[in-house]
């Protein structure tokens, strides 16, 4: 489907310094823009937040490095080899989100340093530090550092939905709590080749929110379902991109969005990094219709699910359960 000349949606911009401030007569205004984006269009992106630039562009440099190492070095990390498969390295090619279209990414999977045991929980994989300097250190501050905004966007997320502020705490904070980051590089491609290809293909997200840091080369697009179209998400400078996934929109009884989004392979003379972290939530939390999200004389949209179950059909569905070895 062709982007329209005109965008048919436009990306919310939030401010929530004010929250993080803890200046209490602005946070309601944050909380009720907050609440409008995540029922149309399900993508926002957040100004004021407090990973510093600095980490941001070391990652950046870091992640850069850690793609220009031999292929070999890389392939030594490939996800297949992690104890619950969840992961390490992928090539590209290795996740098809969208029919017969092979994703044209390389990735590389972190989560939180556990031993092995439940779903998605484990080791992660690394490069030598004489292979890439520095890298291990910075994903592993970054992760921290993005967590714990996260676990601050959830609070949000309870104030916009009418609830107690800490009512997510223990679904985004807890040690089986899971949490994702995957740091891409998309090829750079000529005309020809991205209209024959997908960066990544169309999908929504499996989780509750996931926080996207790009960079300005751009090829984010989302879906609007009354026109039809595919619109670009601008780079906006310090902005982290945020989005609400399957779950969170089953929770929230079909109140919050789920949107479907793409990436196109970047036509430019530069290849695309991002970075993107999934907060997941606790594996044994029973995801039923939030009381806030329920009128009277309303049903439930769908029946129970854990965060489990939920995660194992949708990695399933994603990578194949034999594929790669993950653990399903």
């Amino acid at each position: 489907m062709a982007i329209d000349q005109v965008p048919n949606i436009t990306i919310p911009v939030i401010d929530i310094s004010a929250y993080l401030s803890g200046d209490v007569s602005r946070i309601p205004k944050i909380a009720e823009e907050l609440n409008a984006a995540c029922r149309a269009p399900g993508f926002f992106q957040i100004v004021g937040h407090d990973v510093s630039a600095e980490l941001r562009n070391r990652l950046f440099n870091k992640v850069a490095q850690f793609y220009a190492l031999p292929s070999a070095t890389k392939s030594a990390l490939r996800r297949g080899l992690s104890v619950n498969g969840a992961r390490g390295y992928e090539a590209i090619g290795t996740e098809i989100m969208e029919g017969d279209f092979q994703d044209q990414k390389e990735g590389f999977m972190i989560g939180p340093e556990l031993p092995s045991g439940r779903f998605l929980q484990g080791p992660n994989l690394w490069p030598a530090e004489s292979d890439c300097p520095g890298f291990r250190s910075t994903m592993e501050e970054y992760f921290a550092a993005v967590r714990s905004l996260s676990i601050k966007m959830f609070r949000l997320l309870a104030l916009s939905l009418r609830l107690d502020e800490h009512y997510f705490d223990a679904f985004a904070d807890s040690r089986d709590s899971i949490s994702m980051c995957r740091a891409h590089r998309y090829p750079r491609a000529n005309a020809e080749m991205a209209r024959k290809s997908r960066g990544t293909g169309a999908h929504t997200d499996f989780g509750a929110m996931t926080l996207l840091l790009q960079d300005d080369i751009g090829g984010l697009e989302v879906f609007h379902r009354p026109s039809g179209t595919w619109n670009p998400v601008p780079y906006v400078k310090d902005a982290y991109i945020v989005n609400i996934g399957d779950m969170m929109e089953q929770w929230t009884n079909g109140r919050y969005m789920s949107t479907l989004h793409r990436v196109i392979s970047p036509v430019s003379s530069e290849d695309r990094y991002s970075v993107v972290f999934f907060n997941e939530g606790l594996l044994d939390q029973v995801i039923e219709c939030i009381p806030t999200c329920i009128g009277p004389g309303e049903a439930p949209l769908h029946p129970p699910v854990t965060v489990e179950a939920h995660l194992r059909k949708r990695y399933g569905e994603s990578y194949g359960e034999e594929k790669e070895g993950i653990v399903v």
